[in-house]
C-alpha cells in the first residue's frame, strides 16, 4: 500500500512535540481542576490526547502527580470534595490515563495527614466503593496497598476507645478479600499466647483478702473468697492455649476448677428483672417463653450500650461480676469452645494431642450442664443458647474448610455430559389443526371442545338433554314407598323431605284429610292412610243409578258441604276423630265430580293490569327487573330506548308477559312485596281478588244456564 507525500506532510504536521514533565504537569492540573468542577473524565482524556508527542509512559506520571497536587489543596475542604476527587481517579483509571493504583495512593495520603474524626468520615467513601475496588482493573495492584492503608489506620487508632471505627474496617476487609485469601486467614491454626490475664495471686496479705470479698458478698447466697477468685481467673490460662489441656497434670487442674465454678453458677442463679417477672420468691431459673418476639430481644440488645470485651480482674469486683449476665455468659461460651476444639480434628495439631476416654466423658457430662447454665442465665436464655449452639455447627464447618487447604468457592462445575446418555428426543407428533378437528366433529354429528374429558362426557349421548331425562338419573323415591320407612315419632329431617315428595307427586299436599292436626306427623299419617284408601278398588254405583230411576242429575247435584268434609288444613288442634268412621259415612259421588279442580287458575298478567299498576312503581321500575331476572344490559336497553322511567317499565313488564309463562298476578304482588312496593303490591293485590270475582260470577251464571237446560 502506498503513501503519498502529501499524506506524509499532512501526519507530520498533526503531531504535537514532545512536552517536558513540568509542562505537561501544569496542563493536565488545569484540566483536572476544570474536571473537577463539570464531574466529567472527558476533559481529562482530551487534554491527555492533545500530547500525542509524549509516550503513555511520560504522559501517565505527570497525571498521577497532578493528581496528588490536587489532591493536597483540597485537604482543607470538606470531605465531600475529596471523594469527588478519588471517584474521578477512579473513572481516570478506567480510561487508562493514571496509574491503577492512584486511587488508594490519594486515599492513603489523606489519612495519613487529617484527623481522626475526618478519617472515619472519609472512610465511608472506602466502604461504599467496595465493589470498585473489586474490578479487575483495580484488584490485583490494589488489595496490597488498601491493607496496608487499613492496617495503618488499626495501629493509630485505640480498641477500648474506637471500637466501632475498628470494627467497620475489619468489616471492610472481610467484604473486599475473598474467603480464600492468605493473609486473612490462620492457616496453622495459632493461638494468641501474648493475651495474659494477670490477676491478684502475689498478694501478701490473701488472708485480709479473703475476709473482704466475704464482706461485700454478704448480700449472695455463695460464698466468694480468695481461694475461688485465683480458681476462677486461673480457667484463663487454659482458655487461651487449650493444647495445655493434653497434659494429665494440667487437665486434672482445669477439671478441679471448672467443677468449682460451674457449682458455683449452679447455687447462684441469677433473676429476669425484665419488666413483669418479679416473683417475688427469691432467686428462680429463668424461663423463657419459646414465642417470645424477636422485636423484644432486639430491644435489649439494643439498650445494653455498655459492653467490655475485656473484664476486670480486681478481687473486689467478682461478686458482682458474677451477678453480671453478660460475664456469666462470656465464661460459660469460652468452655464451649474449648469443648469444641478438644474434641475436633484440626490439621495442625500435633499426633500426641488426643483425649483419653476419662477426659471425653468428663466433655461429654459437662457440655449439656454448660448449654443448661446458659439457658437460665437471662435474658432471652434459652434463645441465647440456641443461637450459640447454631455458631458452634457452623465453627465446625468452617473448620473442616481450613482443613482441606481453605479452598476457594466456586460455583458447582456441570458434569460431564456422556454421549451414551444423550438420548435423541422423540419425535414430536404433528399438532392436528383446530379447524380440522372441529369440521370432523360436525361432520359426525359430535362434539369437540379441546379437552379429552369434557369432549367425551359431551358425546356421551346423541341427544344429551334427553339423557338428562332418563330414568336413571331419577333419584326420587316414591311417595307411599318413602312413608313407609321407619323413623323416629319426631323427626324434622324426614317430615321435610316427605312434605317435598308430597307436594311434587301428589294432590293430596294443597287438599288434605278431613280431620285437621297442628303436628305434621299427624298429618303424613293420615296422607298415608288416605294413599293406602286410594288404592283400594272403589263399588260401582249400578244400584244407586237404578233406584234413582236414572236421575243422575239428583247425585251430581249433591250438596258440597258433604264434599268439604275432605278438605283439611292445619289448624288449631281438635278433639281428634276416627278416620275410619268419617270415610264410612263418605256419601258416593260420582267419577266426574271427583275429578273436578280442587283449586283456581292462576290469573296472568295482562297488558291493561301492566298500564294501571305502573306508575305506582315509578323509578324502582330497574329494581323489579333484577327481582324478575332481567341482566343490567337489558335495563339499560330499556332505560335508553324510552325517555320517562313508565315507558321503561311498561316495555321491560310486556317483555316479561311473553316470554315469562309464569308472570301471574300472585307471583308479581309476591316479588313487589319482597321488595317493599306495599302500594304496587296492595294494587296488584286487588287488581286479583277482582278478577278471581269476575271469574266466579260468571262461572255461578253458567251454572245456571246449564240447571235450566236441564
Amino acid at each position: 500500500m502506498s503513501v503519498t507525500i502529501t499524506e506524509i506532510a499532512d501526519k507530520a504536521a498533526t503531531v504535537t512535540p514532545a512536552v517536558n514533565f513540568f509542562a505537561l504537569q501544569t496542563a493536565f492540573e488545569k484540566a483536572l481542576e476544570q474536571a473537577i468542577k463539570e464531574n466529567d473524565v472527558k476533559i481529562l482524556v482530551e487534554t491527555y490526547n492533545n500530547f500525542n508527542g509524549n509516550s503513555e509512559h511520560d504522559k501517565r506520571s505527570p497525571m498521577d502527580q497532578a493528581f496528588r497536587e490536587q489532591l493536597m489543596k483540597n485537604l482543607n475542604e470538606d470531605v465531600e470534595k475529596i471523594g469527588a476527587l478519588v471517584k474521578l481517579s477512579v473513572d481516570a483509571t478506567r480510561a487508562e490515563l493514571v496509574s491503577s493504583t492512584i486511587p488508594v495512593v490519594l486515599l492513603g495520603d489523606t489519612f495519613d495527614v487529617v484527623t481522626l474524626d475526618k478519617c472515619q468520615e472519609l472512610f465511608q467513601f472506602v466502604e461504599q466503593m467496595v465493589e470498585v475496588w473489586k474490578e479487575d482493573i483495580l484488584f490485583g495492584s490494589c488489595k496490597n496497598n488498601i491493607l496496608r492503608m487499613c492496617n495503618d489506620l488499626l495501629r493509630r487508632l485505640s480498641r477500648t476507645q474506637n471500637t466501632v471505627f475498628c470494627g467497620r474496617i475489619l468489616l471492610f476487609l472481610s467484604k473486599f478479600f475473598p474467603f480464600s485469601e492468605r493473609s486473612g486467614l490462620n492457616i496453622v491454626s495459632e493461638f494468641n499466647l501474648d493475651n495474659f490475664t494477670e490477676y491478684g495471686l502475689d498478694g501478701k496479705d490473701n488472708e485480709d483478702d479473703s475476709k473482704e470479698l466475704e464482706d461485700i458478698a454478704e448480700d449472695i447466697p455463695l460464698k466468694i473468697d480468695y481461694d475461688l477468685y485465683c480458681k476462677f481467673w486461673s480457667l484463663q490460662d487454659f482458655f487461651r492455649n487449650p493444647n495445655q489441656c493434653y497434659s494429665k497434670a494440667q487437665w486434672k487442674m482445669f477439671q478441679m476448677h471448672a467443677e468449682t465454678i460451674l457449682q458455683s453458677f449452679v447455687s447462684f442463679k441469677l433473676e429476669d428483672i425484665r419488666p413483669g417477672n418479679d416473683s417475688g420468691d427469691g432467686p428462680q431459673p429463668m424461663e423463657v417463653d419459646e414465642a417470645a418476639v424477636d422485636a423484644a430481644a432486639a430491644s435489649t440488645v439494643n439498650r445494653a450500650n455498655n459492653f467490655f470485651a475485656k473484664f476486670l480482674t480486681n478481687p473486689k469486683l467478682l461478686a458482682l461480676q458474677l451477678s453480671d449476665s453478660n460475664f456469666r455468659r462470656a465464661v460459660l461460651v469460652q468452655f464451649l469452645i474449648l469443648f469444641q476444639y478438644l474434641q475436633v480434628s484440626v490439621k495442625f495439631k500435633m499426633e500426641s494431642y488426643i483425649l483419653n476416654p476419662a477426659q471425653a466423658d468428663f466433655i461429654k457430662e459437662t457440655e449439656p450442664r454448660v448449654f443448661k447454665l446458659l439457658e437460665e442465665t437471662p435474658p432471652y436464655g434459652r434463645r441465647f443458647a440456641r443461637t450459640v449452639q447454631h455458631m458452634l455447627v457452623r465453627e465446625e464447618m468452617w473448620n473442616n474448610w481450613k482443613n482441606e487447604g481453605c479452598k476457594e468457592f466456586k460455583k458447582p462445575e456441570n458434569p460431564p455430559v456422556i454421549e451414551e446418555d444423550i438420548k435423541p428426543p422423540p419425535a414430536k407428533r404433528p399438532k392436528r389443526a383446530l379447524g380440522d378437528a372441529l369440521r370432523d366433529a360436525t361432520r359426525n354429528g359430535k362434539f369437540f371442545l379441546g379437552n379429552e374429558n369434557l369432549t367425551r362426557l359431551w358425546n356421551y349421548s346423541p341427544d344429551n338433554l334427553q339423557a338428562c331425562k332418563s330414568e336413571q338419573r331419577n333419584f326420587l323415591p316414591q311417595l307411599e314407598t318413602y312413608l313407609e320407612t321407619p323413623h323416629g315419632k319426631v323427626d324434622p329431617p324426614f317430615e321435610w323431605r316427605a312434605l317435598r315428595l308430597l307436594a311434587r307427586q301428589t294432590p293430596h299436599f294443597f287438599t288434605s284429610v278431613s280431620q285437621p292436626s297442628s303436628k305434621i306427623s299427624d298429618y303424613l299419617e293420615q296422607v298415608r292412610k288416605r294413599l293406602n284408601r286410594d288404592k283400594e278398588p272403589k263399588p260401582t254405583l249400578t244400584g244407586a243409578t237404578n233406584a234413582l230411576g236414572g236421575n243422575t242429575a239428583v247425585v251430581a247435584t249433591t250438596p258440597p258441604a258433604e264434599i268439604e268434609q275432605e278438605t283439611v288444613a292445619l289448624q288449631d288442634p281438635e278433639p281428634e276423630q276416627d278416620l275410619d268412621e268419617v270415610e264410612e259415612v263418605e256419601p258416593a259421588v260420582p267419577e266426574e265430580a271427583e275429578e273436578a279442580p280442587k283449586h283456581e287458575k292462576p290469573i296472568m298478567v295482562t297488558k291493561a293490569h301492566i298500564d294501571e299498576i305502573t306508575p305506582l312503581i315509578g323509578e324502582l321500575w330497574m329494581k323489579l327487573g333484577k327481582k324478575i331476572g332481567f341482566t343490567n344490559d337489558e335495563l339499560l336497553y330499556f332505560q335508553m330506548e324510552y325517555t320517562s322511567p313508565d315507558g321503561s317499565c311498561i316495555q321491560m313488564l310486556t317483555n316479561w308477559i311473553s316470554e315469562d309463562d309464569d308472570a301471574t298476578l300472585d307471583n308479581w304482588a309476591y316479588m313487589l312485596e319482597g321488595l317493599e312496593m306495599n302500594t304496587a303490591a296492595d294494587a296488584v293485590k286487588a287488581i286479583n281478588e277482582r278478577e278471581r270475582a269476575a271469574q266466579a260470577a260468571d262461572a255461578a251464571a253458567m251454572n245456571d244456564v246449564e240447571v235450566l237446560s236441564d
